[in-house]
């Protein structure tokens, strides 16, 4: 079942950070507008993946402007829901990036799903940040790309023969 999407246009401020010690962390995204704090969980990989296209999206466009510094998660950082679907989109007419965000469900229940427009010099600090937090962590497995543990790995990709370690 398709989601109906809540439109958000103007956004104060996104960001994404994490709650927790590495190896244990929880990635979060957030949107604030004037009245309300959206927060997010999403997956590390999702983040690597988010800040990867956006940087490859505003290459192809003009330098953005001054990029926001002002980037800390704020309260609340309960998540509202779990990020299932991130697509990206450049808004010619209006100069915007569209994330267009769909809640984590059931095939068959209809979730959560933000439109949410933010300026290439919001997107930009998005990505620089989230290019960031994923390098600050447990380095990939270079067979699956999941996070390797310092105690082992069971490597999906190996069927959990010979696990790599770091």
């Amino acid at each position: 079942m398709n989601p109906i999407y809540r439109d958000i246009e103007n956004v104060d401020r996104i960001t994404v950070g994490t709650v927790g010690e590495v190896g244990n962390r929880t990635f979060l995204l957030q949107v604030q507008t004037t009245s309300e704090t959206i927060t997010l969980k999403l997956e590390k990989q999702q983040v690597s993946a988010l800040s990867q296209y956006i940087g490859q999206l505003l290459q192809d466009l003009d330098r953005p402007g001054h990029l926001p510094e002002d980037l800390d998660l704020t309260e609340p950082l309960e998540p509202d829901w779990i990020i299932g679907t991130i697509g990206i989109h450049y808004d010619t007419e209006n100069d915007r990036v569209l994330l267009l965000i769909e809640e984590l469900t059931d095939e068959d229940q209809v979730g959560s799903a933000l439109r949410v427009l933010c300026t290439r010099e919001q997107a930009g600090a998005l990505a620089i940040l989230g290019t960031e937090l994923v390098s600050s962590g447990r380095p990939p497995c270079p067979i699956c790309g999941y996070p390797l543990d310092p105690r082992g790995h069971n490597c999906p990709r190996t069927n959990g023969n010979s696990p790599p370690t770091r």
